[in-house]
């Protein structure tokens, strides 16, 4: 009969160590994504101002009360968790549109490099959505629209695809560049808001989803980008 060789206690122990170490990883990364999606929806509702880490960690099913704190740390970091979150997937629908838009002189086809990430990022979440109204949130309070501009507006490949705009705006200032953009910004964040919110209640009439959520856009933003500039003196 062969000798059998049975693990050492050692050896039992350090298996028994890496499985409580990985159930213990996993509950944490469980436990963080209920945080995650509680506070979303409770900021995009309220307003991140009026909801209190307490509240969030009592959203997320969580009787610990300080379980934001352990696992974010601050607000400030919960809100740049959530960001970041969803710039992960609209960063790489960035980079998408930006591949098939390279060397294109015309203003629209980069107007919807910068509004189909964003509704294509909603549409494929799913059923009710709670981020567009959250980044509106964001963009509405001081305390963290600097935050929100950092995490996503920085972005190189954003970068590329406004350079790429302005090459085709060259009547344009550098000013009006600048004071179209913030309008573009607002304009799409906005208004994905208002209709993320429809969906949600029902009052957006039948047939509207998010791929005529981005025509429209495209087409607003692509006016207001080649709109002509009237003397202000």
């Amino acid at each position: 009969m062969d000798h059998i060789e049975l693990p050492t206690a050692a050896v039992v122990a350090a298996k028994g160590a890496r499985v409580g170490r990985s159930v213990r990883a996993e509950r944490a990364g469980s436990t963080r994504e209920a945080i995650l999606s509680a506070a979303e929806q409770l900021f995009a509702e309220r307003g991140v101002g009026a909801v209190s880490n307490r509240q969030v960690s009592e959203a997320a099913g969580q009787g610990n009360n300080a379980a934001v704190g352990y696992h974010f740390g601050s607000k400030a970091e919960l809100v740049r968790a959530i960001v970041r979150k969803h710039h992960a997937n609209t960063e790489l629908l960035c980079r998408e549109m930006l591949g098939r838009a390279r060397g294109s002189s015309d203003p629209r086809d980069w107007v919807a490099c910068l509004v189909r990430p964003v509704t294509d990022h909603l549409a494929g979440l799913g059923g009710v959505t709670w981020y567009a109204r959250f980044s509106a949130q964001l963009v509405s309070d001081p305390a963290y629209r600097v935050l929100l501009a950092d995490e996503s507006l920085s972005s190189k490949t954003i970068q590329c695809i406004v350079s790429g705009l302005h090459g085709c705006l060259p009547d344009l200032s550098p000013e009006l560049q600048r004071e179209r953009n913030a309008m573009a910004r607002l304009l799409i964040v906005h208004t994905c808001a208002e209709y993320e919110r429809g969906f949600a209640d029902g009052s957006v009439l039948g047939g509207v989803g998010w791929e005529s959520v981005a025509g429209g856009l495209i087409d607003a933003i692509t006016g207001l980008y080649l709109a002509p500039v009237v003397d202000r003196a």
